[in-house]
């Protein structure tokens, strides 16, 4: 009975997933794709580098929102990958 239960619940969260990667927009996937090939899977140093970015001086406003928005994204993103114990790379391409 217990390996019913742990194949219904694994069904459910792979579909949990599909729906949300699904649900991505461009800028979230693309964030995703950079989390993999420019920081090592890692969202922190992503995270790190942002906050670097908004720090320094000079900078474009314009820029500035647009790394509240993707830092946003993030945070999203990062909730969501250890509330389902997944890497939303192994999921998301340019093309999905």
């Amino acid at each position: 009975m217990d390996k019913d239960n742990d194949k219904q619940k694994s069904l459910s969260a792979d579909h949990e997933v599909e729906l949300f990667v699904s649900g991505l927009d461009e800028q979230h996937r693309m964030l995703v794709i950079l989390k993999q090939q420019l920081y090592g899977g890692q969202w922190q140093p992503m995270l790190e580098d942002l906050q670097n970015r908004l720090q320094g001086k000079p900078y474009i406003f314009k820029l500035a929102n647009r790394i509240k928005d993707d830092v946003d994204r993030i945070d999203r993103m990062q909730a969501f990958e250890k509330e389902h114990n997944v890497d939303l790379a192994d999921f998301v391409t340019l093309e999905s």
